[in-house]
């Protein structure tokens, strides 16, 4: 229930204690009996006008009520305006919108986006999820609540409430690293405000099937818990024996202690175990992949996450304008994997290893409103601790089948004839090896902001933050190790400026840095590529951390009685002494920090209602991306024109000019549905991406290998029985588009995009 825009606080009930009708019989006498006082006064009061508004249960408290696609506030409290307001690229996917476009795992949902792409990787760093964002690789920014969620792990929708996608550096926020962007998913949480119990079921081709409960019960007025459970399972469409596997639970509990005290506490379990499908290879010939290739994967390759999580939070509120807000999370992810590959164009490979995360972190928020010079100023400061720990090793694999070419096994004969028997070749017999990396990482943080009104149409925001980590990374086998040992303090700071063209419109300029340190991917051990670190011990402390600068300049338009957000910015992000893969010059140079890279581009994007009927979630990127320095070999020579070194011979790389790895220039995703009558919606999803080519995240591309371009189409329609029964149909890949969603640097493999698949979804409330 709201009032109009005079009245506030804003109340919206999803299933109120009290229906309306019960309202409106206390509120009707009442205002019968205080007829005779109005009559009494010399002016009369009038009243403001009520309007009852129902939510549903899948609608989240940060979405605009009436628009589920379009989100209204971040999750992230630090971000004191309203999205429409924030001078920064954001995009925000709510829970209706996730759930109608049948994805679950994160890291199809973030697939879809504009502007990120999927990166693979090799033994110590294909645990789970991986994303480029705007060209740059961001599998360690990846946060939960606001905080980081380390490991590469696999990641579930069941317990989300909305995924936000920040996009361009944001330090000042997420600390070191986020480079392209961030990605944080704002969790489910219990509250006293209504009562539910909604269950889903699902059924589909490819042996689908997934359950989830999701049940708030407020046990008092001031006490609340929530629980969501998990099980689902499904063969990877087209690709059987191939499969994944969820099970998963998130509990949650809130407490209103006081009146200026709210503490939280929630734990969050989750078991993901796949059977890994790497998909096809690129033929060297013709550059793309080799289409339909069976499925080689070995019965005992395994891809496995667990992860155990427990958050505590508590909330004070000292004064109107003065709270505090501190959480503690503490979490263990354990990770493997056993999956074959190719190598050539028929001999299998084995990627593998282990991983085992211990996490601590512990957040403190100060946030105080008040006014200087007459002016409002809205202060945050944060102040934070983590301690990162991750144990990588490999497994001792011994394969006692009899090899079929050589003494190699292979899924072809030299004619091109697939053997039979190709998932019973290997005849695997693994154990757990011993370690051959320990990474920590200390880190300490402190972050101000401010958000200052200046006008009724200009606002400024401020920020800057210091990140002292001490890290130290034991690299190999007991009996052979080397230890990398060295300590830092990253400043990075954020100016943002908007100015309001009219009461829904404005344009902002905002610039940001990032830093990262040479070595801060734990996955890798002593790997020169992929952010791992190796080289002369003594010389790591005279590395460079890796700069980021990056300027954007946008307008958001908040329309249609605020049901509907555009937003549109362009942007240049540039990244300088990037820690470069050089192969033996390490060994004697050290780590070198020798690269720079630039992206640019412009990026569109519409979230909500365009009218009562149709909702829409889209957004399309163009972007440029261009290698502007790297290591020198000391064979090419150029003669620069103009510039200070005009006339003079230079040493230049073969990689300057050449794009980014990873990374599409133009890419789009559109999800519409419309409400044709008041029980029946259906709508569709189109997803673009253009060409990709191979290579290591931060290098040049190799052109001449990559996946072509691809445009995806999804369908899906609801049907409502009852306000407590609906049914959803999901038809995934609607054309049978056999298309691949990047490769790995050699071509050695590339994943494949899921086939056709449909799903039914019964949905119950009580």
């Amino acid at each position: 229930m709201k009032t109009d825009n005079t009245m506030q606080p804003l109340l919206t009930l999803r299933k109120p204690k009290f229906s309306p009708s019960a309202a409106l019989a206390i509120g009707l006498p009442s205002l019968l009996m205080a007829t005779p006082l109005l009559a009494q006064d010399d002016e009369p009061i009038v009243l403001d006008t009520m309007q009852i508004e129902e939510r549903t249960v899948d609608t989240n408290p940060y979405a605009e009520p009436g628009a589920p696609y379009k989100a209204k506030i971040s999750g992230d409290s630090r971000h004191v305006k309203p999205l429409a307001e924030t001078p920064q690229t954001i995009t925000v996917l709510t829970q209706t919108a996730i759930q109608e476009s049948g994805d679950t795992d994160l890291r199809a949902i973030l697939a879809n986006q504009p502007g990120i792409t999927l990166g693979t990787g090799e033994n110590g760093n294909a645990f789970g999820d991986r994303y480029v964002i705007r060209g740059h690789e961001a599998r360690s920014d990846v946060f939960v609540d606001g905080l980081r969620d380390p490991g590469m792990t696999i990641r579930e929708s069941f317990a989300v409430e909305q995924v936000e996608i920040t996009k361009g550096p944001s330090s000042t926020f997420a600390g070191r690293g986020s480079t392209g962007g961030a990605v944080n998913s704002i969790t489910k949480q219990a509250s006293t405000e209504y009562n539910f119990n909604k269950v889903q079921g699902g059924i589909g081709t490819d042996d689908f099937r997934r359950l989830t409960l999701d049940s708030n019960v407020s046990v008092t007025d001031d006490a609340a818990v929530r629980v969501n459970l998990l099980h689902a399972y499904q063969e990877v469409p087209d690709r059987e024996p191939a499969d994944r596997e969820r099970n998963g639970a998130a509990v949650s509990g809130s407490l209103q202690a006081t009146d200026k005290l709210k503490l939280v506490a929630d734990y969050y379990y989750l078991k993901a175990e796949d059977k890994p499908d790497l998909g096809s290879y690129i033929d060297r010939t013709s550059g793309k992949p080799v289409k339909d290739i069976p499925v080689y994967m070995q019965d005992e390759d395994f891809l496995e996450s667990e992860v155990n999580t427990a958050t505590f939070r508590a909330e004070y509120d000292f004064t109107d304008n003065l709270r505090l807000i501190n959480a503690t999370r503490y979490g263990t992810t354990d990770n493997g994997y056993v999956a074959t590959g190719t190598r050539g164009s028929t001999s299998l490979s084995t990627h593998q290893g282990w991983q085992e995360v211990e996490y601590f972190a512990n957040m403190t928020n100060l946030f105080f409103d008040t006014e200087i010079g007459g002016l409002k100023n809205q202060f945050v400061t944060t102040l934070e601790y983590s301690s990162h720990k991750v144990i990588n090793g490999v497994y001792d694999i011994t394969n006692t089948g009899t090899p079929n070419c050589g003494t190699s096994y292979c899924f072809s004969d030299g004619a091109g004839n697939y053997y039979d028997d190709l998932n019973d070749l290997m005849q695997r017999q693994i154990s757990k090896g011993v370690k051959d990396s320990d990474y920590n990482i200390d880190t300490w943080s402190l972050a101000v902001m401010d958000t200052i009104d200046l006008t009724d149409a200009w606002s400024v925001f401020l920020g800057v933050r210091a990140d002292y980590f001490e890290y130290d990374n034991k690299v190999g086998r007991p009996g052979s190790v080397t230890e990398y040992k060295y300590s830092d303090t990253l400043w990075n700071g954020h100016i943002g400026t908007v100015y309001d063209l009219t009461e829904n419109g404005n344009v902002y300029l905002t610039y940001s840095t990032s830093s990262n340190i040479n070595g801060g991917e734990s996955d890798v051990g002593g790997s020169c590529g992929y952010g791992g670190l190796c080289g002369d011990p003594t010389q790591v402390g005279d590395s460079k951390p890796e700069q980021t600068e990056n300027i954007e300049l946008g307008t958001k338009w908040n329309i249609l009685n605020e049901k509907l957000l555009l937003t549109a910015a362009v942007f240049r992000i540039t990244k300088d002494d990037v820690m470069e893969s050089v192969g033996d010059s390490y060994a004697t140079l050290g780590t070198l920090n020798t690269g720079k890279n630039r992206v640019e581009g412009f990026e569109f994007s519409v979230a909500g209602n365009i009218t009562d009927k149709l909702s829409v979630q889209a957004g399309a990127a163009i972007m440029n991306a261009e290698v502007l320095e790297s290591f020198n070999n000391g064979i090419n020579t150029t003669i620069p024109t103009r510039g200070p070194n005009a006339g003079i011979p230079q040493l230049t790389s073969d990689d300057a000019g050449k794009t980014l790895a990873n990374f599409a220039d133009k890419s789009a995703f559109v999800q519409a549905r419309y409400q044709l009558t008041d029980d029946f919606s259906f709508g569709a999803n189109a997803t673009y991406s253009s060409e990709v080519f191979t290579g290591q995240p931060d290098t040049a591309a190799n052109e001449d290998l990559g996946v072509p371009s691809y445009t995806v189409y999804d369908l899906f329609a609801t049907y409502e029985f009852s306000p407590q029964l609906n049914v959803r149909l999901n038809v995934g890949n609607v054309t049978d588009k056999d298309y691949y969603l990047t490769a790995y640097r050699s071509g050695a493999f590339t994943y494949i995009g899921d086939r056709r698949n449909a799903q039914l979804t019964v949905s119950y409330e009580f």
